[in-house]
């Protein structure tokens, strides 16, 4: 469950003057950069009974953006990431060279961070799309919320039932390599994050 709050999240923990020069740098670097909307979790609450409740406000991608360059905004973004089965395995990508994290490592594939105006599984959905190419065969369930240190971010993972689509990733610079990994035979190098939810893939009653 989202609790979406009215204002929006501005870091304090560093000069804002710091941030607009740290993102002037990366968007000279990389033209792709967009400063867009996206949900800052400012906590995550667990009811004891299996559920979870995310308390998020909307705040600028460049807040985030700018900490892989060495400083902490305090900018812990909300993602979501897919545990996508076809037949007996799993949707899997090796992560481009281009990308901010994990790059050249495997991971379950898609994730994707979630803009302010728009709901979780709807991402989820898009991204498997434009990363992948693939198409759902049933309806996206939340299994699990989990935080990953290395990208700050905490990520819903939902399991979902998927089959390659008739047109190919309209998005595929995130990938260089997708396939279907069957349990036990992931690939090296695995992203911790994908490690992370081996252990919730595995821990599930299918």
């Amino acid at each position: 469950m989202l609790n979406r709050h009215d204002e929006p999240w501005v870091p304090d923990a560093v000069p804002l003057a710091l941030v607009d020069e740290r993102w002037e740098a990366l968007c000279a670097d990389n033209p792709k950069y967009f400063d867009g909307s996206m949900l800052q979790v400012l906590g995550v609450v667990r009811n004891g009974h299996g559920g979870v409740t995310i308390h998020v406000a909307s705040t600028s991608y460049r807040f985030y953006a700018v900490q892989r360059t060495g400083i902490d905004t305090g900018a812990r973004p909300l993602g979501v990431k897919g545990l996508c089965r076809s037949g007996a395995g799993w949707l899997m990508g090796r992560r481009s060279e281009s990308v901010a994290y994990y790059p050249g490592q495997w991971e379950f594939a898609p994730g994707g961070s979630v803009p302010a105006d728009q709901d979780p599984a709807e991402v989820l959905r898009q991204e498997l799309h434009e990363e992948c190419g693939w198409i759902p065969t049933g309806p996206a369930r939340s299994v699990a919320v989990l935080y990953d240190p290395d990208a700050f971010s905490w990520e819903i993972v939902s399991i979902l039932d998927v089959e390659s689509g008739p047109q190919p990733a309209t998005e595929s610079w995130e990938y260089d390599e997708l396939a279907v990994i069957e349990p036990g035979c992931e690939p090296e190098p695995l992203a911790p994050v994908a490690r992370q939810m081996i252990r919730i893939r595995d821990g599930l009653d299918r």
